[in-house]
């Protein structure tokens, strides 16, 4: 693996693709086959996503604004973990969030 440097400033916001009207996000890492890695996703005011699992372990680190997952309100400084295989959702803002998500490099695997 070699060293990444990224200056997010040097970066536009586009269309996240996959997920609801209104997402953006700044892709700073992507995987052999082009897959965001680690990215910023701007998720604007009175979002919605239903629930969903992945293949790998999901990190979250919000740095503006908060989301609400399965009931639970998370904010501005938090850290989340979400192991990989595990349900996690429904997500809804009133407010929007500014979130860094980030995957671990993993191959698909059975469930």
């Amino acid at each position: 693996m070699n060293e990444t440097l990224v200056n997010t400033s040097d970066l536009s916001w586009e269309e996240a693709k996959g997920y609801p009207d209104g997402v953006m996000r700044k892709v700073f890492r992507r995987d052999s086959n082009g897959k965001p890695l680690t990215l910023l996703l701007k998720i604007p005011p009175q979002f919605e996503m239903e629930g969903h699992s992945h293949v790998c372990v999901e990190q979250h680190y919000i740095l503006e604004g908060e989301y609400e997952s399965a009931g639970k309100q998370y904010r501005a400084g938090d850290y989340r973990m979400i192991p990989k295989y595990a349900d996690h959702g429904p997500f809804r803002s009133d407010t929007g969030a500014v979130i860094l998500v980030a995957w671990e490099l993993c191959e698909p695997e059975s469930k």
